[in-house]
């Protein structure tokens, strides 16, 4: 079994030294147990992510959050899927600091990401998307169309809107002095293209947006949280993922297959060894089809 501290993983990050890794979404081809999560992993000095694993049907894999420790408070970005296991993760904050949890981002309006939310302290103040408002109607929060700066004691957060990608109100956070980028859903690691709600050809354009960013370390919503060199690679890898997606439905559209046949006769190379593959490719191809045929809303 593969396991490092949080000693360790700070080390890797805090060199950029590449790991040798499964380059898999799949926990137990890692070498991981069920037990060996939660996993914290410390990033920078008060910054952390937090992966958990969860169920889709026969597979698992990690979703994964973001806290960051200042000297006011704790923000926490995305939350976990049940309030029992956004409970744990605020739990395992309290191994870290003291300090309140008062701020949380949504990054992802799915319920894998907030269905817990009410774990979160009442006085929490929520920023999120208002696509994503819309969806959840969380009282009193504040709206993040495009970009917001917020600095809480000493640390200064950035909450940007990249673009409709995975979801239509999807928010990162960038810390600027650490260089750190939680994409949420934006970056699945080595995690099939999800598309039930996703708008493919602009996820592409959130990703490259992301890019161009000055950004050390890329954090993804789904899939393992690596050293920086390797996470850099794999977000050019998840691009390349959703073009390989694009390409084949646009195959087979061109070849006259209405959107359950190209389901059926899809293939998709590497990918078909990528986690959710089974469950998400014909949902992809259908989600493609009805953005070529502009009925994306």
């Amino acid at each position: 079994m593969w396991r490092v501290s949080i000693a360790v993983v700070s080390l890797v990050f805090a060199t950029g030294q590449a790991q040798t890794v499964v380059r898999t979404g799949d926990p137990y081809k890692r070498g991981y147990k069920d037990t060996d999560f939660p996993r914290v992993q410390k990033l920078a000095d008060g910054v952390y992510s937090y992966e958990q694993l969860r169920s889709a049907g026969t597979e698992k894999f990690t979703t994964v959050s973001l806290f960051v420790v200042t000297t006011a408070g704790v923000l926490v970005a995305d939350g976990q899927g049940s309030v029992a296991e956004t409970q744990r993760m605020v739990d395992e904050i309290a191994k870290v600091t003291p300090r309140p949890i008062t701020h949380v981002v949504i990054g992802s309006d799915h319920g894998d990401h907030t269905a817990g939310n009410k774990a979160f302290p009442a006085g929490a103040k929520y920023y999120v998307h208002p696509t994503s408002q819309a969806i959840l109607k969380i009282p009193d929060a504040e709206l993040v169309p495009d970009r917001t700066a917020i600095r809480i004691g000493q640390t200064d957060i950035e909450i940007r809107f990249l673009g409709r990608a995975h979801t239509g109100g999807d928010l990162a956070v960038y810390l600027p002095k650490e260089k750190i980028l939680f994409m949420s859903e934006i970056y699945l690691n080595r995690i099939f293209p999800a598309m039930r709600s996703a708008y493919p050809s602009e996820w592409v354009g959130a990703i490259e947006k992301a890019q161009a960013m000055d950004v050390n370390i890329y954090v993804p919503g789904h899939g393992f949280v690596e050293s920086p060199a390797i996470l850099k690679e794999e977000l050019e890898t998840f691009r390349q993922a959703i073009l390989q997606v694009i390409a084949e439905a646009k195959r087979l559209r061109a070849a006259g297959l209405d959107a359950n046949a190209a389901a059926a006769q899809a293939k998709f190379g590497d990918l078909e060894t990528w986690s959710l593959r089974q469950s998400q490719g014909a949902t992809a191809i259908s989600r493609v089809y009805l953005e070529l045929d502009g009925k994306l809303k």
